[in-house]
């Protein structure tokens, strides 16, 4: 993935809080929790990989529209492939 360094700390941070969350969810699991508290922290971790896929994607499409000469520079079609596969 390319992009401002900023932009790159960002979606580690979101995929490091769903690593934490997810390996809550299998301790939540192993330590025999309610099915409602497993469900919720599940949810969480899936809203939190979105996120992060929502930020990849929204990067592709900031250097597509101001025309960065990127080797991995995608077309509209790519780009909306990929949208819709978080969708």
């Amino acid at each position: 993935m390319t992009g401002d360094e900023e932009t790159i700390g960002q979606v580690l941070n979101r995929l490091r809080r769903a690593q934490g969350q997810l390996a809550g969810v299998i301790t939540m699991i192993e330590e025999g929790r309610g099915c409602k508290d497993v469900v919720t922290q599940l949810a969480a971790v899936s809203r939190a990989l979105d996120r992060a896929g929502f930020k990849i994607v929204a990067t592709g499409m900031r250097q597509c529209i101001t025309g960065n000469d990127d080797p991995e520079h995608m077309t509209e079609a790519e780009l909306e492939k990929l949208f819709l596969a978080l969708a």
